[in-house]
């Protein structure tokens, strides 16, 4: 639906009668900032964008554009990096960073309320003095907020153990496309009914906007040793990391960064890191002291099994955040060794690590490009970063096509086409490798439930524009299956 001047203008006006004028950024200039997320390489400006501070100027924000037939982008901390808080043309951005209190800190119970713009390593910040953290980790937890983490199902390092943002969230409070607020899920391990938070922790911003959430705090563990292993290759690397997990050994992380990875690290952080090896490791070991040294001993043991050419581990605790600040500035740190790169987040069976690297380094030196390494090897959770010069004409485009390889290779191999950044609109057009149009058609009928006008975030997740309803058609077998059927019968 394409507005008229007079229409736009008063869609404004009630919009910034919601949320006040200072908070409803209408101009040009403004909205620049607006047009995309972590992913840069598509913009789109939005008609509007809205920063409501309530759970109230939220659900009248929803109701003023179901009037108006606008589509709806929610947007955290723009830090994600498939797209999916990339605006719709003639859409109404709703940023929720001034939604960012903390609401209740409840130690007795393991679990704090809060709302959605809050910074993900600000609630581990406000618990830390009292013995307690909150485990999902991602690299940009200095930057992200609760609510994107959600929307996404954010993982981290450390989620190799204590598990991803879905297992750390109890219920929240969520707007629907109606502009109706409605909690779901409970505070309680076993709640009565469907698990409806199974559906929206990841849904991408497609089935309602969270506006509060209730999620899982964790003491610190007594005890928590780190160690650094380099190798002669991704090889080595690959097969210490199955060699600790085959031996029953639960890290709480194991991050995996190739020479190339290294070497930006090095020059951007300054770690005293060689240059001179193929692959390193970093792993954290935790739980009670005695727990933590006796297995960080056996996966020393592996390690040097393995092939490991060297085995550290850090002399006090400032020496350790040292090498996990080199870890998570990896992304930002490959401006170091190239202008520009496409970073990439597939998945894949720990067991085909070393296999799938090599692949992907063949097919990145036929296409001439370098590609560098950075990823959670735990989980088998994939991060190449295909680097290239933006200068060159169509350098670009060719990199984003052997990014999309790099997904096929992930799925020849069992594995999937993200892990934690999410599909959005950047990896809709896999969606179709992955699935079955069946596939899809479920799980639209799953969106169409709780969004039925299809405004949130539209053109994200699916291959093809999805309707709902009546509009929205169902799976219809092809003709060699009637055909089958029929026989059958």
């Amino acid at each position: 639906m394409i507005l008229r001047t007079a229409e736009t203008v008063d869609a404004q006006r009630e919009l910034a009668a919601i949320v006040g004028s200072e908070n409803c950024i209408v101009d040009p200039a403004e909205l620049r900032v607006y047009e995309c997320d972590g992913l840069t390489g598509t913009r789109v400006r939005p008609l509007v964008v809205v920063l409501p501070a309530t759970t109230e100027e939220v659900a009248g924000v929803v109701k003023i554009a179901r009037r108006y037939g606008l589509p709806i982008v929610p947007r955290g901390a723009g830090t994600g990096l498939s797209g999916g808080a990339l605006p719709v043309e003639n859409g109404i951005v709703i940023g929720l960073s001034r939604m960012h209190r903390i609401l209740e800190i409840d130690f007795e119970n393991l679990r704090m309320r809060l709302q959605p713009g809050v910074i993900n390593l600000d609630v581990t910040k406000a618990i830390a003095a009292h013995g307690y953290y909150y485990a999902p980790d991602p690299s940009s937890q200095s930057v992200c907020s609760i609510g994107g983490n959600i929307a996404e199902n954010s993982g981290g390092a450390h989620c190799l153990k204590y598990g991803f943002t879905t297992n750390h969230v109890y219920s929240a409070t969520v707007v629907t496309s109606d502009g109706d607020v409605v909690e779901i899920g409970s505070p309680c391990s076993d709640a009565v009914g469907y698990d409806l938070m199974a559906a929206l922790v990841g849904s991408e911003g497609l089935v309602g906007i969270v506006t509060e959430a209730v999620v899982r705090i964790l003491r610190t563990p007594e005890k928590t040793c780190t160690l650094f292993a380099t190798f002669p290759s991704t090889d080595e690397a690959g097969n210490c990391v199955s060699g600790i997990v085959a031996a029953g050994i639960v890290p709480a992380a194991i991050e995996m960064m190739d020479k190339l990875a290294i070497e930006a690290i090095v020059k951007s952080t300054g770690v005293d890191w060689p240059l001179d090896v193929g692959a390193a490791l970093l792993v954290d070991v935790d739980g009670v002291e005695a727990e933590a040294e006796h297995t960080a001993a056996q996966a020393v043991e592996i390690a040097r099994a393995s092939g490991a050419l060297e085995v550290r581990t850090p002399r006090d605790e400032r020496e350790r955040q040292l090498m996990w600040k080199g870890r998570k500035s990896a992304f930002a740190a490959m401006g170091r060794i190239s202008p520009n790169y496409y970073v990439q987040d597939g998945v894949i069976p720990r067991s085909e690590i070393s296999l799938v690297l090599r692949e992907i380094a063949d097919l990145c030196a036929r296409e001439g490009f370098r590609v560098a390494n950075v990823f959670h090897a735990g989980d088998g959770n994939l991060h190449p970063l295909v680097l290239y010069d933006g200068r060159i004409p169509g350098q670009a485009h060719h990199a984003e096509e052997v990014a999309a390889e790099i997904l096929r290779i992930c799925l020849r191999h069992g594995g999937s086409i993200t892990g934690e950044h999410g599909v959005g609109a950047d990896k809709a057009a896999y969606m179709g490798e992955a699935f079955s149009e069946a596939d899809l058609e479920s799980m639209n009928f799953v969106r169409c439930a709780f969004d039925p006008h299809a405004i949130f975030n539209p053109g994200k997740v699916f291959p093809t524009p999805r309707l709902c309803g009546d509009r929205a058609g169902a799976y219809v077998p092809h003709a060699t299956e009637i055909s089958e059927q029929a026989g059958r019968g």
